[in-house]
């Protein structure tokens, strides 16, 4: 979503501090019918990302935003967006849309009025 709503202005990397080995679906299906490119995206922890730089590391997830990040080299700027994981909520299929698209769409606006 950085890499598409900043055309260029931010290399976005996605990882997880314990990746499911997969992308939920329902994130897959959010993104798409917003027009996000997802086809480049699949689960990866951290590690992967050991000893490169990064400027910002965003965290999402109340339970890793405490975490350290100590496998990133050189000092980054941290910042943590406490947004509700759609993919652990409960609920009827609508109930579930729901929660994914408020997810997409705090997302959205926190990247749109904060980074952008």
């Amino acid at each position: 979503l950085i890499n598409t709503l900043g055309h260029g202005k931010y290399t976005a990397r996605r990882a997880g501090t314990k990746p499911v080995r997969y992308v939920h679906p329902k994130y897959i299906e959010t993104l798409q019918q917003h027009g996000i490119d997802v086809s480049e995206q699949h689960s990866k922890a951290w590690g992967k990302f050991e000893g490169n730089s990064f400027d910002l590391v965003i965290t999402v997830c109340d339970k890793a935003a405490n975490e350290s990040c100590s496998e990133f080299s050189g000092s980054y700027e941290k910042l943590h967006w406490s947004i509700l994981d759609p993919a652990q909520e409960p609920g009827t299929d609508d109930e579930i849309n729901a929660a994914f698209d408020e997810a997409f769409n705090q997302l959205k606006s926190r990247i749109e009025n904060e980074l952008l």
